[in-house]
């Protein structure tokens, strides 16, 4: 299952709604920094064609201004 975790910057003074929108999606946790207008994104899915949808769903929000991938990983199934 694919994990991967993102810091995201919204559109200026977007942050709280951007969170509110990243929140909706299921397979995704957001964590606002305190000090600084970003958020912390972890999104967990089943499978990679779930983390394409997933991807194409995140690039439509248009209150990103810029997402960078931090880490990810995929654990097998067993």
């Amino acid at each position: 299952m694919p994990i991967k975790s993102y810091l995201v910057h919204p559109q200026e003074g977007k942050k709280m709604e951007l969170a509110n929108v990243l929140s909706e999606i299921e397979q995704c946790e957001v964590l606002p920094a305190e000090n600084k207008d970003v958020l912390i994104l972890v999104t967990e899915t089943d499978s990679k064609q779930e983390e394409e949808v997933l991807k194409e769903k995140l690039d439509s929000i248009n209150e990103v201004k810029l997402m960078a991938l931090v880490s990810g990983f995929d654990t097998p199934k067993k």
